[in-house]
């Protein structure tokens, strides 16, 4: 059975999604959709921009997406998912792949998703660290002990967990766990605590989003960030994407149970390739691979 993953934030790079617009009369047409759905010239940027320019938020989210759910487009009957996941934004790339949801829909959800997150970020400073090393009980435990929000937010592989909260609960749980033994806990160049309840208000502005949004039946299964196991149930799949932005992205555990449910390839999507280097670390006999076109 063949599984379809769908990366999230970090991954953009400048030139993003150009071969596609250049080789395909579809994702041209898609691209420009897009830049009128979100009102800037977002391809401009992804063909074109620094850096600097493709981190801002509103506009790495949405480049993501659209180079995840292009691709996927494009690969027409090539594209034959068995099940999907994505990882936290790569969630909504992976609902529309899928057919839960439509390509405008989905883009305008991952725009409103980066404009509440940017906020939540600017009302209270925040940010996160990755902690390797440590079993996961351990990493729960001393942020459990910590004054102040800190939390478990990024289950990515075996040994690999990113935490989230305030500045200073995260800069002591850092201290602690390398006291307990992690080989690295290093703060993390973000805006703020993803995946925390300092998410909340980004949370409830998505939800009253996610609400007014049409889900309707899936082709395949989706193994969510909130739940980590098959969801084909439209109602179901809306209410844990709610959830999605306060609540840990376990990653290991849905791809885990992707596996029990009888994946034996796993086809990334999008730019970059973390999340096949995770899968080696999760489970190195599983075969892995890049979508193409």
């Amino acid at each position: 059975m063949k599984a379809y993953i769908f990366p999230g934030q970090g991954a953009q790079f400048t030139g993003m999604g150009q071969d596609l617009y250049e080789k395909s009369a579809e994702a041209k047409e898609l691209f420009n959709e897009a830049n009128k759905v979100l009102g800037f010239d977002i391809t401009k940027i992804m063909f074109e921009g620094s850096a600097e320019e493709l981190k801002e938020t509103k506009v790495t989210q949405p480049a993501i997406f659209l180079h995840s759910t292009i691709l996927a487009k494009v690969m027409g009957d090539t594209f034959q998912p068995d099940m999907v996941a994505g990882h936290s934004l790569g969630e909504i790339s992976a609902l529309v792949a899928n057919r839960t949801l439509a390509f405008s829909d989905g883009l305008t959800l991952v725009s409103k998703r980066a404009q509440a997150m940017q906020k939540a970020c600017e009302a209270a400073p925040s940010t996160m660290a990755a902690v390797l090393g440590l079993d996961d009980h351990i990493v729960e435990a001393i942020c459990a002990d910590q004054n102040g929000i800190v939390v478990a937010a990024n289950y990515n592989c075996p040994g690999q967990l990113v935490i989230s909260g305030e500045i200073e609960a995260v800069n002591n749980a850092c201290e602690a766990l390398k006291e307990a033994g992690a080989k690295r806990a290093l703060l993390l160049p973000v805006g703020g605590a993803f995946h925390s309840p300092m998410m909340e208000p980004a949370r409830e502005e998505l939800a009253a989003a996610i609400e007014d949004t049409v889900f309707t039946e899936p082709a395949c299964p989706i193994y969510q960030n909130v739940s980590t196991f098959a969801v084909t149930n439209p109602a179901d799949i809306k209410k844990n994407l709610m959830f999605q932005l306060t609540a840990p992205v376990k990653w290991t555990q849905s791809i885990q149970n992707m596996i029990k449910d009888g994946a034996t390839q796993f086809v990334e999507v999008g730019p970059g390739n973390v999340l096949q280097g995770l899968m080696r670390k999760i489970d190195r006999s599983v075969e892995t691979g890049k979508a193409e076109v």
